[in-house]
């Protein structure tokens, strides 16, 4: 009869690769979300434009918390299209116009389709008409990002 108390004092050796590729995995893990962390605290030029037009031009400061807190952010962005054209672009576009607020506001409440392609606004009737407004305001007061 064999004896398997001679086999507990005996156990089979671990692979140590196992365990260097665990901390390895754990170490590279460890640097992207650093790396992620980093990148979040950082202000991108955006921000510091808004916040430069922000202090040149505080009553737009409603307009442009009613964009942040709206889903407006989710489609366009500062300089970047996203799903629909960027703010500066839709600024470009119509400031020049006499009625841009006006009409800017209407597309906010109402939505639209075709204007900048296949790309659909979505209408967003929570919003009342001083509010979309206040938001056309701040958009059409939006200017390009100074390069460095």
């Amino acid at each position: 009869m064999t004896d398997f108390r001679d086999d507990e004092d005996n156990y089979p050796a671990k692979p140590r690769w196992m365990g260097w590729a665990i901390a390895i995995f754990m170490a590279a893990a460890a640097l992207g979300v650093a790396n992620i962390g980093w990148r979040i605290m950082q202000v991108s030029p955006a921000e510091q434009a808004a916040d430069a037009l922000l202090q040149q031009h505080p009553e737009l400061a409603a307009g442009k918390k009613l964009v942040e807190s709206s889903d407006c952010m989710r489609c366009h962005g500062w300089e970047r299209n996203f799903v629909g054209p960027a703010f500066v672009s839709i600024a470009e576009r119509y400031r020049s116009q006499a009625d841009a607020e006006a009409y800017i506001a209407r597309k906010i409440r109402e939505g639209s389709v075709g204007v900048w392609g296949n790309v659909i606004m979505p209408r967003h009737p929570q919003i009342d008409e001083a509010q979309s407004l206040q938001m056309a305001q701040w958009l059409l007061a939006v200017q390009p990002v100074a390069q460095p």
